[in-house]
């Protein structure tokens, strides 16, 4: 009887594709191992069109992602906002690690062109897919962090995710009012008092300039488009100017 022939699993290409190779050329990170890249790209619906095995696909390095984002953005909140409660910095992470974060993320790095899907998956408009697009930012940390360690996380997070917190991108989800008044009764270091500085533009653009003040001493100003988001600038200043004082 003649032998049979076993044909080969169809895996991932022996050259890198040429996006791979430019993606990472843009974020200054050479992957050791350049297939597990691939892998943090490829959607199941890709996996099953091609005949591979399910493991193939993202779905386990986005559960490892998950995690290693749980940790590295917790750490980085924990430290940047010492005054800041359980609670609060859960809700904060919360914001952070979700759905609409993690697409904003993606597409600032344009991760919907490299994307392996299937041809289903494709026709129906899945390099837009807000839910992919969120697992595959969460893969790619997971895959990272196999081949990179968790410092190469960590300074990929601090060019592409943290400066996002800085800028204050997430501040909606934060009071920080309640957070120096916390500290102000905590010390019992006296009054804090708020006044509205200036108030500047026309009705529909309304800009405010707030100040507030412990004990007549000015310890931060914030503009903002109503009365109160400028007060909330106002504390988040003074919240930094008392985190540098206690340094010096």
């Amino acid at each position: 009887m003649p032998k049979k022939v076993r044909t080969k699993e169809r895996r991932f290409p022996e050259k890198t594709p040429e996006k791979f190779i430019k993606f990472q050329e843009r974020i200054e990170i050479s992957f050791h191992d350049e297939k597990l890249l691939m892998q943090a790209f490829t959607h199941s619906s890709y996996v099953n069109e091609h005949r591979r095995k399910p493991n193939e696909d993202n779905e386990r390095l986005e559960f490892l992602g998950d995690a290693v984002l749980e940790l590295t953005i917790s750490q980085f909140l924990f430290n940047k906002y010492p005054t800041m409660s359980e609670g609060q910095l859960t809700k904060l992470r919360a914001s952070i690690v979700c759905e609409p974060s993690l697409v904003a993320f993606a597409n600032q790095l344009s991760f919907g062109d490299l994307v392996l899907l299937g041809k289903g998956e494709e026709l129906t408009g899945g390099r837009e897919r807000p839910a992919l697009l969120a697992d595959v930012f969460e893969a790619f940390i997971g895959a990272l962090f196999l081949d990179k360690g968790l410092d190469t996380v960590v300074s990929f997070l601090q060019k592409y995710v943290f400066p996002k917190i800085n800028e204050g991108a997430f501040s909606h989800v934060m009071d920080f009012k309640s957070q120096l008044q916390e500290i102000v009764q905590r010390d019992n270091s006296g009054i804090l008092e708020y006044k509205v500085l200036q108030e500047k533009g026309p009705a529909h653009n309304r800009e405010f300039v707030s100040r507030v003040s412990l004990n007549g001493i000015e310890l931060g100003t914030g503009s903002g488009r109503s009365k109160k988001e400028a007060e909330q600038k106002a504390a988040q200043a003074a919240l930094e100017k008392l985190k540098l004082d206690s340094k010096q």
